[in-house]
């Protein structure tokens, strides 16, 4: 296991950043990094980086530090990638990898490669802020890193309903709701709730989803019109595949949406039907068994039929 307080004891400079366009677990695992160094280890300067993030993860301390806009010319002693399967994932924020002294990753994708220097790679964890949790130890956790971490957990699992989560991630998140934390509100404020803008492009996915394979695949798309339309953000589509996915009948969940003109971000949801993090590395992503995602370009119909493609290849179905 990667030894955090060694690692730490040997550097005066940190960054930690997670992958782009983060949820819930890459927010949660990176500020409960932070906030841990901040308090056990405070003459270590640390900076975040991430991507802007959702208003609803602001009541989280410490995410009025995150730095999402700037230079990236500064050199940490080390360098924390949390929840990110590979460089490429990190965006601008790549650059760190290449100029830190020590490079550690910590994260729960099975298509990670171990590309750090140190790294605790666990795919059969239920998220990266369980590894983050139990890498610091209950006991060292406060109230402001066991919210941050809780989160993390809630979502990556679905609010603990998702086959990744474990007696473990349960024993944990009850050590973690002893803290005092206000669990339930996190869950419903982070999770549950939904902005307008929310509602109006899940609406919108939903009109447009088409049942293929027998019925046992649905698809959906949001272009940049329809996210005008809408007045969502990227990030107001996150959720999206999941709840495509708990269709009747339906084994395998497809959502793309689009970054640039023929540039679609895709999300894929599977039950033990189709490996989806094969189909996502396929096309330069990845991810997990049954959830995963990748960048794949062409129109909506091309996009569509290249990840079929792969679907028909680990199931020989037909549409």
């Amino acid at each position: 296991m990667l030894n955090l307080d060694m690692l730490l004891s040997e550097v005066s400079s940190v960054g930690i950043s997670g992958h782009i366009r983060p949820d819930g677990d890459c927010i949660g695992s990176c500020l409960g990094m932070y906030l841990f160094i901040q308090k056990y280890y405070p003459s270590v300067e640390t900076d975040i980086y991430l991507e802007e993030i959702p208003e609803k993860y602001r009541f989280l301390k410490g995410s009025d530090k995150i730095i999402s806009a700037g230079s990236r010319d500064k050199k940490y002693d080390l360098f924390i990638c949390l929840d990110c399967g590979d460089p490429g994932r990190l965006g601008a924020n790549a650059v760190f990898t290449d100029t830190a002294e020590k490079t550690a990753c910590i994260d729960h994708h099975i298509t990670n490669n171990a590309f750090a220097m140190y790294n605790q790679i666990v795919p059969e964890a239920s998220s990266t802020s369980e590894l983050v949790a139990d890498l610091i130890g209950t006991d060292r956790i406060d109230y402001d890193m066991a919210q941050a971490l809780y989160l993390g957990m809630v979502h990556d699992t679905g609010v603990f309903q998702y086959s990744c989560t474990s007696s473990h991630t349960m024993a944990l998140a009850g050590a973690l709701m002893d803290k005092g934390i206000p669990f339930s509100r996190i869950v419903a404020d982070t999770f549950f709730t939904k902005t307008f803008a929310q509602q109006k492009a899940f609406g919108r996915a939903a009109g447009k989803a088409q049942l293929v394979m027998n019925g046992s695949v649905i698809l959906s798309s949001i272009t940049m019109k329809d996210r005008r339309d809408c007045g969502a953000a990227v990030s107001d589509l996150d959720g999206i595949s999941a709840q495509l996915r708990d269709t009747e009948g339906v084994h395998l969940s497809i959502f793309i949406y689009e970054l640039a003109p023929e540039d679609f971000k895709v999300s894929m949801r599977s039950d033990d039907t189709v490996d989806v993090s094969v189909i996502a590395s396929c096309f330069g992503g990845g991810g997990h068994k049954k959830a995963a995602g990748c960048d794949v370009a062409g129109t909506e119909s091309e996009v569509f039929e290249k990840l079929l493609e792969q679907v028909k290849a680990q199931t020989d179905g037909e549409s």
